[in-house]
């Protein structure tokens, strides 16, 4: 499916000579071991006026190569339009088996330009362009052909004015000096994925780190069988088992179904359906050496903590709104509890974006002061926060 007179090869060849492209997707993650890809929606400047705009259906019996499309994607010259894009790269990237490079993210970027974080795309034409969109057809079933005229024009209107949404973003940006900021936020999208790294999922698993070294074995083993049995049936992981499930199992090691069956909160059709091939993983995790615990474990928190943590972000909140920054972009307390631990400790200084690059220009050294007694916060006349040397 294309728009008259548009085809992704054509697109391709007029993004190579215009040096950018606008790109959307529609997939449905329900029910699925990863989403499906259901639609891309491209959109290339063509002198004045609207752009050119192709919709590609992968589903469809006749879809094009996206080969050339691809191609562009992963080019360096050719910039790569998107908005809150994570999931549309990692899509692409692992469909279209591509990189994708040049990424600007007008969500990513609307916090740099002083707009709210995670500013929906509705929203952020209506502050910047003053278009509406109708939205009308967003929750509907995209697997399903054919598409009907009403989806068909709420695809287009996705990629329609999101050129030009980039353009005024990259306009504000200039003025204030941030534009390299946002471009370096962008690039790290163009790394994103879903595919499913068995050892990540295995070291996210609940209370894994508790489990001793041959129970960790089985955890291993019987979180590769369900990777497996997911894919193979293009289900999410935890229709197969899930992660409560498997650690308990894991941990109690059961040797035949009646001890499979006492196990609380696993359901009665799993061990009727899957309840053979657990045990053969039990038994193949207790043939396989032993897992030790790898690294160190977080130090624990102090009770103390909280009250810096609520100190730090106060500056890094005043130093966010001077900047008419998304508070978002500088720091989660996830970040905050890390460098407070290591203050408190005298560990090296944390890897937490907070500390680098920019954000360290902007607020981080300032805050290692303050956690370090040489700053000190304090109310003004005007109920603002006051930094001062101590």
């Amino acid at each position: 499916m294309s728009a008259p007179g548009a085809s992704l090869a054509e697109l391709a060849e007029l993004a190579g000579r215009s040096g950018e492209l606008a790109i959307d997707t529609e997939f449905v993650g329900e029910g699925r071991y990863r989403p499906l890809l259901c639609l891309v929606q491209v959109a290339v400047a063509n002198g004045p006026g609207a752009p050119s705009i192709a919709l590609h259906d992968p589903l469809a019996h006749d879809a094009e190569d996206p080969g050339p499309l691809a191609r562009a994607l992963a080019d360096p010259a050719v910039g790569v339009v998107l908005h809150a894009g994570r999931q549309d790269v990692a899509l692409l990237r692992r469909c279209w088996r591509t990189e994708v490079r040049g990424v600007f993210d007008t969500q990513v970027a609307a916090g740099f330009a002083g707009l709210r974080a995670q500013l929906g795309y509705e929203a952020l034409l209506q502050e910047l362009l003053g278009e509406r969109l109708r939205k009308s057809a967003s929750f509907t079933r995209w697997d399903r052909r054919p598409l009907s005229d009403e989806q068909v024009g709420y695809a287009r209107e996705d990629v329609l004015h999101l050129l030009d949404a980039a353009a005024a973003l990259r306009e504000r940006l200039s003025d204030l000096g941030r534009l390299a900021w946002a471009q370096e936020e962008c690039r790290g999208l163009e790394e994103s994925s879903d595919e499913r790294s068995i050892d990540l999922v295995f070291g996210r698993l609940p209370r894994v780190n508790s489990l001793g070294g041959e129970q960790r074995a089985v955890a291993h083993a019987l979180a590769q069988w369900r990777e497996d049995a997911a894919a193979q049936e293009d289900r999410p992981v935890q229709q197969v088992l899930s992660d409560a499930g498997l650690v308990e199992i894991a941990k109690r090691r059961p040797r035949d179904l009646d001890r499979l069956r006492q196990i609380r909160g696993l359901h009665e059709g799993t061990v009727r359906r899957r309840g053979n091939a657990i045990l053969d993983e039990v038994a193949r995790g207790l043939a396989l050496p032993p897992i030790p615990v790898d690294g160190e474990r977080p130090p624990p928190t102090h009770a103390g903590d909280a009250a810096l943590i609520v100190l730090a972000e106060a500056l890094v909140r005043t130093r966010a709104d001077e900047a008419r920054l998304a508070y978002e972009l500088l720091a989660a307390r996830a970040d905050l509890q890390r460098i407070v631990t290591a203050v408190r400790l005298r560990h090296d200084e944390p890897d937490v974006r907070t500390l680098r690059g920019w954000r360290r220009e902007l607020v981080g050294a300032e805050l290692l002061e303050l956690l370090a007694g040489r700053r000190a916060l304090s109310v003004d006349a005007h109920l603002g926060i006051a930094v001062d040397e101590r």
